[in-house]
């Protein structure tokens, strides 16, 4: 019920009580006026009788001196007092008015009858005197039956003033009874009238409101600090306090959707904070293995419950290989082919498995597992793939944050499409086209690159030139003269490998570059690579074009010379042994600079 309701019932209940009891008031004070009124009646009837009575007796004395003494002013006083008994005679008869009862009525009939039998026997007596009967009329007011009526009304009288005593008396106690009856009355409801205030008073003013509110305003404090943690009782009752409980529970419930919508976007803000980060850092790198560095410490970052790994598709574009993984990925393969991916086969995001409502990609090592596979595209070609698990104890929280996966991968595509592009023009500008080898212009800037940086480092240099390559060409064909110089190529790289860098110093002619090494070392590689050469017979479109040999130069720096005349010298040891029947190798320090010039016949 609502506070108004009880506050209104509560009012109506004390007014119709407040009415009763006064109404009560004014019953009990209506008893005790009627009390009063029974006092006054007795009284005025106990005095109109006692006045009767005494009347009588003054009239009989007055009597009795007139014929004793013969005196006039006796008889006036006799007349007198008749006149006054007869007064109080006819006030007497209107008792009848005043609720008197039938034995006081009977009483007052016998009273009227005694006086008028005394009133006729004085009469008579005072005639009788004024008569000159004065023997008689002595006799008359002396005598016997004188005595008896004077007796009998006085007894009369007496009689009365008792019974109008008793009924006095019985209505007194009556009206004092319906009075106390009606005070009790109106009390109690004065007691119920109050008992009802204090309990409402306390009910709705200390249970129902201040203590509810006593309740809530540390609750609203808190509120009104931010501290939504704060437990808010569910109070459903159906008034004022209980609205103003649902409305602190809805302004709190607010409140926790407010802190969650602004932890939503304060960590949506960091998320997008780091992608921009990323990102450009990704513009920045020079290399793919920077940018897999780059990608392994941002991705973490922006999606701590998801572990993954980068892949990059090959050269042959069969085969995706793993450049860079974070959080321990443990699912997927370090390398696989590109078939084994669903998410390349659709060229679109894949997520395996998830919740066994789609197929595993097959690079997975188990096929009850979560994976996201994002490829990485670029112009419309697949250059890589960005794939993601959930971590040990964390939920797979890829499919929601899916449209930041997909613009990370978008972004890490082009990156990785921009380098590879890079690495496509820095090639062309730095190899040869044929060999795959560095080209003579990318010989020239390590060689002064070194000389600038690395002044006192060892570094060794082979020259190489194939001998009688004229002849592949005019007896096969150009095609096998190239066949012949990527042959030789390939077996150089295969043979330096890690230990150095191969140019193709223009024509048939060949560098070699071996940091730390020296001369001897680098006379002991041209030795192996040139009986590699010669020992392997060549055939281009099924006709045997015999074997090839080379002739080295090797020269080395500091010990020898400067990194200046590196490869001059080289060249003159080249020179030499080409000038001594081919198929050799020559250290620079064993022969004199020589004019190339001099030598072209060889």
């Amino acid at each position: 019920m609502r506070i108004n309701e009880i506050t209104n019932w509560a009012y109506g209940v004390t007014v119709v009580l407040t009415v009763l009891s006064g109404g009560a008031f004014m019953l009990s004070a209506g008893s005790a006026n009627q009390e009063r009124v029974a006092v006054e009646e007795h009284l005025s009837l106990d005095e109109l009788s006692e006045q009767l009575a005494l009347g009588a007796e003054e009239r009989t004395d007055e009597a009795r001196l007139y014929v004793m003494r013969g005196q006039d002013r006796h008889l006036k006083a006799f007349h007198d007092k008749e006149t006054e008994e007869q007064g109080l005679e006819q006030a007497i008869k209107g008792i009848k008015g005043l609720g008197a009862s039938d034995a006081e009525l009977s009483a007052l009939v016998e009273v009227e009858q005694d006086a008028d039998a005394l009133d006729q026997l004085e009469e008579a007596a005072v005639a009788a005197y004024q008569n000159g009967d004065l023997a008689g009329a002595q006799e008359t007011l002396f005598g016997p039956e004188h005595d008896r009526l004077q007796i009998g009304l006085l007894e009369t009288v007496t009689r009365f003033r008792e019974l109008v005593k008793a009924r006095t008396e019985t209505a007194v106690a009556l009206a004092q009874s319906r009075s106390d009856l009606w005070g009790l009355a109106a009390k109690t409801m004065l007691a119920v009238t109050a008992a009802l205030f204090l309990g409402v008073l306390y009910f709705v003013l200390k249970r129902r409101v201040a203590m509810p509110l006593t309740r809530m305003t540390g609750i609203v404090t808190r509120l009104a600090r931010q501290d939504y943690a704060v437990e808010v009782p569910l109070d459903r009752r159906q008034d004022e306090i209980g609205e103003m409980n649902q409305a602190i529970h809805i302004f709190r419930e607010n409140g926790l959707e407010r802190d969650r919508l602004d932890a939503e976007r304060r960590a949506d803000q960091l998320t997008k904070d780091l992608i921009l980060q990323m990102m450009h850092r990704l513009q920045a790198c020079q290399t793919q293995g920077e940018l897999a560095d780059v990608v392994s410490r941002f991705a973490p970052q922006i999606f701590p419950n998801l572990a993954g790994r980068l892949y990059v598709l090959n050269d042959s574009r069969t085969l995706l290989a793993g450049m860079g993984s974070w959080l321990d990925p443990k699912h997927s393969a370090a390398s696989f082919p590109t078939s084994a991916c669903w998410g390349l086969r659709r060229g679109r995001p894949h997520l395996s498995n998830h919740g066994q409502g789609d197929i595993s990609c097959q690079h997975l090592a188990e096929s009850d597992v979560a994976g996201l596979c994002i490829p990485l595209t670029a112009q419309g070609d697949t250059i890589g793939l960005l794939y993601f698990e959930e971590r040990p104890g964390q939920d797979m929280a890829a499919e929601s944050s899916r449209l930041y996966l997909e613009l990370i991968a978008e972004n890490i595509g082009l990156a990785v499409a921009n380098l590879q592009l890079r690495d496509r023009l820095t090639n062309l500008s730095v190899r040869d086209a044929l060999t795959g080898l560095f080209n003579r212009r990318c010989l020239d800037e390590t060689l002064a690159r070194h000389g600038r940086a690395h002044p006192g480092q060892p570094l060794a240099c082979l020259m190489m030139d194939i001998d009688r390559f004229k002849r592949f060409n005019d007896e096969f064909g150009h095609d096998a003269g190239d066949m012949v110089m990527q042959y030789v190529a390939q077996l150089m790289l295969d043979t330096v490998g890690e230990a150095g860098t191969c140019y193709r110093f223009g024509g048939e002619e060949f560098t070699i570059l071996l940091p730390d090494a020296a001369e001897t070392a680098a006379f002991e590689l041209a030795e192996r690579l040139r009986q590699k050469i010669a020992t392997t017979p060549l055939s281009h479109g099924g006709r045997i074009l015999g074997l090839v040999s080379v002739s080295i130069g090797v020269a080395g720096s500091p010990a020898e010379g400067p990194v200046s005349t590196l490869v001059t010298r080289a060249d003159a040891a080249l020179l030499e042994a080409k000038a001594s029947g081919r198929n050799q190798t020559v250290l620079a320090g064993a022969v004199k600079l020589v004019d190339k010039g001099n030598l072209n016949s060889a």
